[in-house]
This record gives structure tokens, C-alpha cells and sequence, in this order.
């Protein structure tokens, strides 16, 4: 009996085993569908935090690129170059240039004297997406000394041209309209004079957008082309040659001389023509003014006439009374 009763327990005891693992697997197998098929709202709490929020700032920077890709710029800028050619070196440049798709407004070209040295200038137009690259290739005609480049950002002034002209284009289209339906000489006297007006005002800022998108089109660069000073070649580099240079510059110091010379005889001239003009002048002018001494014994004769006289009339009186008492003595 015992071991009936104890046979009965363990089946027993098996039996309430087995339904509690079916009890918790089932949940387990109902949980799992729930995961995976739940609702739609369920899911999104399976995403890593942040998902949703990093996807939209993507679309937005994606689409913000087309205004960066519409930006109008105005690019300038200046390059200087040192060569021992810089003729030659400018028209290197300038086949670049049109290789490049470009053109030059501007060339200046001066072949080296005694007294100056070669160089040369260019202002060249080049597509502005192609600026960078030419730059980088003048390294192959000389040194470049310096580079400076300008990017002036005109596009609102772009924007605001194109706005203008599209309102006045629309503007003589609706003038047009009114010209064309007019029924009195008034009415079609005002239209033309607004129609007047407002093309020209519209020819004008297209003629200025027309120059600012070639200015956008095309950079602008000015080049200038030199030659290097301490590789001229100029100064010496030993003793015969400096001894050769020395020669040379005495050479120059005396056709500098002669032709100072050459240039000074005729102004030396004009000076002894008027000296001696000014010494006759002078001259003319002693003779004509008289002499302290001569002034002086101008009237002493005229006193010394005097007294003869006195003296000759004295005279006669001593005679004449002479005469008298001679006359009285017979």
C-alpha cells in the first residue's frame, strides 16, 4: 500500500510539473509573435534613440546645397611673375590662355634698354572655374613672386536685378495689351509714354545684368612679368670682370660727359650773348652820367672872368682918374 501510494504521489507530482512548463511556454511563444508582429506604433520603440531625429537634418542639408550651387561670385585677383624672358614668357601666357578657353583685354609689352629692363603685363579673362588651375599652371613659365584673388559674393544683387527685370518685362507686356486695345487717342497717348519709360528702365538693367553675369562667367587677372634682379647677370662675378665693368662705366661716364657738353655749348652761348648785352648797357650808362670832378671846376672860369673883368675895370678907373689929374695938371 505504501508503495502505491507513493507511486500515486510521483505521478502526481509529474503531472503538475508538466502543466506549469506548458503554462510558461506558452506565454513565451505568445510573447515572442507580439514582438514581431505587434501594431505598427510598438515598433518604432525597438529603433535606437536618435534615428529619427538625425534623418531629417540629412534631407535638409541636401536640400539647402542647391542655393550654395546657385551662389554668384565676381572673382579678381593680380599674379607676378619673374623670368628671364618676360616678352617671350607673355606670350606663353597668353597661349595658355586661350587654351584655357579665355581672352586677353590687355597686353603691354617692353623689350629691355640700357636703362630699363624687359617686362611685360597682361589683364587677361578666364573662365572662373578654371582660375585655380591656371594659376598653378604659370609655375611653368617662371617664378611666381606673388598671388592675390578677390571673391566678391553678388548674389543678392544678381537676384534683385533678375526680380526687377521680370516685373518690368511683365509691366510692358500688360502696356502692350493696353496700347493695343486703347479706343482714345488719350489713352494710347499715356500707354506710350509709361511704355516709354519703363522699357528703357527695363534695357538698362538687363544691359547691367548682361555685364554681371560676364563678370561671374569670367574671372578678371592681371599678370605682370619681370625679371629677376640678382640673376640679371649685371653684376660681377670675379676680378676681370669686375675689372670689364669697371671700363664699361667709365666708357658711360664720359659719353654721359661729352654729350652733357654737347648740350651745354649752346645755353653757354645764349648766357655770353646776354653778358655782354648787360656789360654794353652798363657801359652806356657810365658814360652818359658826369663826373663829380667835372662839375666842380666848371664854375671857376666864370669867377676867375669875373674878377678880370673887375680888375680891368678897376684899372680903367685908375686910369681914367689917372688921366684926369694929368688933364688938370696943364
Amino acid at each position: 500500500m505504501r508503495k502505491l501510494a507513493v507511486l500515486c504521489v510521483g505521478a502526481l507530482g509529474l503531472i503538475l510539473l508538466t502543466g506549469c512548463g506548458d503554462d510558461n511556454a506558452a506565454p513565451a511563444r505568445d510573447r515572442t509573435p507580439t514582438i514581431v508582429t505587434g501594431p505598427g506604433p510598438a515598433a518604432p520603440a525597438l529603433v535606437p534613440p536618435g534615428l529619427h531625429e538625425q534623418a531629417p537634418p540629412k534631407r535638409e542639408d541636401n536640400s539647402g546645397a542647391e542655393p550654395t550651387s546657385t551662389r554668384k561670385e565676381v572673382v579678381t585677383g593680380s599674379v607676378e611673375i619673374t623670368a628671364d624672358a618676360p616678352v617671350t614668357a607673355a606670350g606663353t601666357i597668353i597661349d595658355q590662355v586661350r587654351a584655357a578657353g579665355g581672352r586677353v583685354d590687355s597686353r603691354t609689352e617692353q623689350p629691355g634698354t640700357d636703362d630699363t629692363e624687359p617686362s611685360a603685363t597682361l589683364v587677361v579673362r578666364l573662365p572662373a572655374d578654371k582660375t585655380d588651375a591656371f594659376i598653378a599652371g604659370l609655375g611653368g613659365v617662371g617664378q611666381i613672386t606673388r598671388v592675390t584673388t578677390n571673391r566678391d559674393d553678388v548674389t543678392m544683387h544678381w537676384e534683385d536685378l533678375d526680380a526687377r527685370i521680370k516685373a518690368l518685362q511683365a509691366s510692358v507686356d500688360r502696356l502692350r495689351g493696353l496700347i493695343a486695345g486703347a479706343t482714345t487717342t488719350s489713352d494710347l497717348i499715356a500707354a506710350e509714354q509709361a511704355l516709354s519709360s519703363r522699357q528703357g528702365e527695363l534695357d538698362s538693367l538687363t544691359a547691367q545684368k548682361r555685364r554681371l553675369d560676364d563678370q561671374v562667367a569670367l574671372s578678371t587677372l592681371t599678370i605682370d612679368v619681370t625679371t629677376d634682379h640678382k640673376n640679371s647677370g649685371d653684376d660681377p662675378d670675379n676680378f676681370w670682370d669686375g675689372i670689364v665693368s669697371g671700363w664699361n662705366s667709365l666708357v658711360d661716364w664720359l659719353q654721359d660727359a661729352m654729350v652733357f657738353s654737347g648740350k651745354a655749348i649752346p645755353w653757354l652761348g645764349f648766357l655770353a650773348v646776354v653778358a655782354a648785352v648787360l656789360w654794353g648797357i652798363v657801359r652806356l650808362v657810365r658814360r652818359r652820367k658826369p663826373t663829380p670832378g667835372a662839375g666842380e671846376s666848371a664854375p671857376e672860369p666864370v669867377s676867375s672872368a669875373s674878377d678880370g673883368a673887375e680888375t680891368s675895370a678897376g684899372g680903367k678907373s685908375a686910369d681914367g682918374g689917372k688921366g684926369d689929374d694929368q688933364a688938370e695938371q696943364p
